[in-house]
């Protein structure tokens, strides 16, 4: 079965912040159905193989109660070879935290295209259904390990899912790998976040920038509550009715832009960006270019559809 049409951008369309308490109830049945056995059987190890026929019932369904953890990887390469063994020993080292999944991409032509995967390897993560691109490359095992950390704590905190709770195969259970301390004002900008309080989150994340100008939550952060903001009160059908009347209206390109974001429609959204920049000058082209950085700080820069709308935005700019 082919994956449901997921969002790449991690958090927005698919709800990382509206859905937050649905996903944790989820997780908490899965749980819940998992103990008394009415759940879907556990898989014989914590590093599966999966097809576009087990897509749905080993990553999406799995998703509910544990990080999952994509490998696409193909026998011809090399970096893959670096890769997966160091993922695959990870896996086993973060006992039931993640689970990971290894997609052979020369077999499944069609979740490679599902997920924009434009080169391998390529690692992405599946959270409660929510689809995640975290990096490419045969990575550094300290950026992997850091990048695992962050996923296994925004999992627990977003969505309440906190894994398995099983030993790695071999039957000898491991410590699991530490969580860093929780940082109070990235806590405080999330719960704001889940009550709903925009601008409440919007502060605490620029406060944490200030403090921290690199740090990378904060920035994603900052730029997803920001785009809540400007759309949670917008009438969609009036908004793209005044931008197919009036093509030249930078702002109201600029409204339609942030919808599509929202709704998912990545692609548009950076499309429309970008032809924006292309046929306005001055203040009104900077507006537009402003704009599509922000949202490329919402998706995350190792997005290829961010690396291929920052090249048009190149040739669009010069």
């Amino acid at each position: 079965m082919q994956p449901r049409n997921m969002s790449m951008s991690g958090v927005v369309d698919l709800a990382a912040v509206k859905a937050a308490g649905e996903a944790k109830q989820k997780a908490e049945q899965a749980r819940a159905d998992a103990a008394q056995g009415r759940g879907a059987p556990a898989p014989s190890g914590l590093v599966i193989d999966v097809s576009e026929a087990t897509f749905e019932a080993e990553v999406l369904q799995r998703s509910a109660e544990v990080p999952v953890v994509i490998d696409f990887w193909a026998e011809w390469c090399e970096p893959c070879k670096q890769l997966s063994p160091v993922l695959e020993r990870l896996t086993q080292e973060y006992a039931g935290r993640v689970l990971l999944a290894k997609i052979d991409v020369d077999r499944n032509q069609m979740l490679m295209q599902q997920f924009g995967v434009q080169g391998i390897p390529a690692v992405f993560a599946v959270v409660a259904g929510q689809a995640l691109p975290l990096f490419q490359g045969a990575a550094p095992e300290q950026q992997i390990r850091a990048t695992l950390d962050q996923l296994v704590q925004v999992a627990e905190q977003r969505f309440g899912i906190t894994g398995l709770a099983a030993p790695p195969e071999g039957g000898e259970e491991q410590p699991a790998a530490p969580q860093a301390p929780e940082d109070p004002v990235l806590a405080a900008a999330q719960e704001a976040l889940d009550a709903g309080d925009l601008s409440g989150a919007i502060q605490a994340y620029r406060n944490k920038l200030t403090d921290e100008p690199g740090n990378v939550e904060a920035k994603v952060g900052l730029a997803m509550a920001e785009l809540l903001s400007r759309v949670r009160e917008m009438d969609a059908r009036q908004v793209r009715k005044d931008a197919a009347d009036r093509p030249d209206d930078v702002a109201a390109q600029l409204q339609v832009a942030d919808l599509d974001m929202a709704g998912g429609h990545v692609e548009d959204a950076f499309g429309r960006l970008v032809d924006t920049v292309r046929r306005t000058a001055g203040e009104e082209r900077d507006a537009a270019r402003v704009r599509l950085l922000e949202l490329f700080e919402v998706i995350g820069a190792e997005d290829p559809r961010v690396v291929s709308a920052r090249a048009a935005l190149a040739r669009a700019l010069f």
